[in-house]
């Protein structure tokens, strides 16, 4: 059997184990096993890292603690408009689609964008159009309605702040990136990246992060790696993070730690850009580096046991 990893995160951030429940820990690290497991057995029994990264995406947007699909956060306007983008390393197709309402998992609406249409970007009211030819799953308002995610809304919104992902109620200034991703390499040596995300509390004027553009937030190419990022959005984009750290390894050889490495914890920090990525080579090497508190990972290769964290070492 051919060597076969992947990677997933569910964001970065100001993630402190004494502001974490010994019940909230366990069920961010049941769901990161779970989506984890979920794209692993896709890769064991020969599937397409695509499939693995999209199943994987999938979970992690279906579980509410996590700011994507059912768990995106509310806007300025008291709405949820979800982002996502998937991209296939073998021939560098990729779909991406922003502002999207209603829709149950963008990232499944992302891939059709892919596949389906001879676009690679869609957005807002025409996006969700399209996801109604394709029969992509959609549900009412109140599917994604969180408490916790309200109470964010309700906070940030009378301080007229816009919120990072995640943040206590109390510590509204706190920073949270609460992102999802996937990342890929399959028996064939086919590499895949996948990120969705609800955005930001309280965001206004149909901003947009990095996670759908293609080079911003994800990336796959089978010469180099697959990258998902998770962060502070602007920034990724300005640092156009995700091709850059491709770039370093196909121009400058640069091994996928060293590239890594230097985007997030040089670059980035520089700029003053916080957050991560999680990342995996065609030889299936794996980084997952970040220069915030913490991010929620986890990583499985071929034949080793499930890797989950949350905190820096």
């Amino acid at each position: 059997m051919k060597n076969h990893g992947i990677a997933v995160h569910g964001g970065a951030g100001t993630i402190l184990k004494s502001a974490m429940t010994p019940q909230k820990e366990k069920d961010y690290m049941d769901a990161i096993e779970d989506a984890l497991v979920t794209g692993d057995k896709i890769l064991s029994l020969g599937g397409t890292s695509l499939d693995a990264v999209e199943a994987a995406v999938k979970y992690m947007e279906d579980f509410p603690l996590f700011n994507a699909g059912r768990g995106s956060v509310f806007t300025h306007d008291g709405k949820h408009e979800m982002d996502a983008c998937i991209m296939n390393g073998k021939d560098l197709t990729a779909g991406s689609i922003a502002g999207v309402k209603n829709i149950r998992n963008p990232i499944q609406l992302a891939r059709a964008v892919m596949e389906k249409s001879e676009h690679v970007f869609l957005a807002n009211s025409g996006a969700v159009a399209f996801a109604k030819e394709q029969n992509i799953p959609i549900e009412p308002d109140e599917y994604f309605f969180t408490q916790q995610r309200y109470d964010q809304y309700k906070a940030a919104k009378n301080t007229d702040q816009i919120v990072l992902d995640h943040t206590p109620v109390s510590v509204i200034e706190g920073k949270k990136f609460g992102t999802v991703g996937a990342v890929a390499l399959d028996q064939n040596g086919n590499i895949a990246a996948a990120t969705s995300t609800g955005g930001m509390t309280n965001k206004r004027w149909g901003r947009i992060g990095d996670s759908p553009i293609v080079g911003a937030g994800t990336y796959a190419n089978n010469k180099t790696c697959g990258i998902s990022c998770t962060g502070y959005g602007e920034f990724f984009i300005r640092a156009v993070v995700a091709y850059d750290i491709s770039c370093l390894m196909e121009y400058k050889n640069l091994s996928l730690k060293q590239a890594c490495d230097f985007v997030v914890q040089n670059k980035l920090v520089k700029m003053g850009g916080e957050g991560g990525l999680i990342a995996i080579d065609f030889n299936g090497n794996i980084e997952m580096p970040f220069n915030s508190e913490g991010m929620y990972r986890g990583m499985k290769k071929s034949n080793t046991p499930l890797y989950i964290d949350i905190y820096k070492d």
